[in-house]
């Protein structure tokens, strides 16, 4: 997949024409479906390390990797139903974190600053 943000876009499009809701009620629960993702992030960690003694082991690494995965696309499809302009919005917004806690040491390198 060569743009993701292209591909949200499809998607957020998609998802408008398949809603009844008002466009608000839509973006309100588009947002709200991170907390259930994040959920499910915590869930797979949980059965990863074994922490429920009646289920046992119940996920890999790789149910983690996937679930951060699904937050990740969550995210992205709430960002771009709430602003026009996702992909601008969100590398404003790393650029802004970036600069805040990371500095250039040499060309292509970054370090945490202390």
């Amino acid at each position: 997949m060569e743009d993701a943000w292209g591909t949200i876009g499809e998607i957020v499009a998609w998802l408008d024409d398949k809603s009844d809701l008002p466009p608000d009620t839509e973006k309100l629960l588009r947002i709200m479906k991170l907390t259930e993702e994040a959920g499910e992030v915590t869930q797979a960690v949980i059965g990863t390390m074994g922490q429920n003694p009646r289920k046992g082991v119940t996920h890999t690494w790789d149910d983690v990797q996937a679930e951060l995965c699904d937050v990740m696309f969550t995210a992205m499809v709430a960002l771009a139903t709430i602003t026009p302009d996702a992909r601008k919005t969100f590398d404003a917004h790393l650029a802004r974190v970036a600069c805040r806690s990371l500095r250039k040491s040499s060309p292509g390198q970054l370090n945490a600053v202390p």
